[in-house]
């Protein structure tokens, strides 16, 4: 074999070495860009994480406290938690699936958002995956608009409320300012959800 072969052959292989290492690989993409999950996703059929177009969010300059990126469970979108909050007072739900306080919990605020005077809800889902999220709020019937605070002990949105390590977890976020829902900790009724909201207001 010539000198000049074996540098064709080196060159060549050179080139297949780069070509394979540049090629995308669909096991590097994480679940919450929504490659592996359209299905789920159009089964749960969740709403929007983003109010409609020109819905001011909650809390204006002192929502600061907010900026924290985090994906939509809906379409896998990376949002940020303030945007996802209306315009006035807005229930937030910290919950996963292994909870089940959780799964009473949910029904019950899809219920109350449904309210023509209720304010806005949106759900967290913390320390389980995407896919289990989806799966348990289709089967729920729960639409909420709903953000996936990663797998891990905490994540940006869940250490921006403080949130307990006991769940579910509720907040209403009124003028920028989040406030824990302690009476009752748990919601087992639509009137105790508006309660908890007009005492917050």
């Amino acid at each position: 074999m010539t000198t000049a072969t074996k540098w064709a052959l080196a060159a060549g292989a050179l080139a297949l070495a780069l070509i394979v290492a540049l090629l995308p690989r669909t096991d590097d993409v994480p679940e919450e860009n929504g490659a592996d999950l359209g299905p789920a996703r159009e089964r749960a059929a969740l709403a929007s994480c983003v109010p409609p177009e020109g819905v001011s969010r909650a809390g204006g300059e002192a929502s600061e406290m907010f900026e924290a990126e985090t994906h939509c469970l809906g379409d896998g979108s990376q949002v940020d938690f303030a945007d996802t909050l209306g315009d006035g007072p807005t229930l937030v739900n910290v919950w996963a699936t292994w909870c089940e306080p959780c799964r009473e919990e949910l029904p019950l605020l899809a219920d109350y958002a449904a309210q023509p005077d209720a304010v806005r809800v949106v759900t967290v889902q913390v320390q389980s995956s995407a896919a289990d999220g989806l799966e348990l709020l289709t089967e729920l019937g729960v639409r909420l608009p709903t953000v996936h605070d990663g797998e891990g002990a905490s994540g940006p949105v869940r250490e921006a409320l403080r949130a307990p390590k006991a769940l579910p977890a509720s907040y209403l976020v009124v003028d920028g300012q989040a406030q824990f829902v302690n009476d009752p900790r748990l919601f087992t009724s639509l009137d105790e959800i508006r309660n908890a909201v007009e005492r917050a207001r």
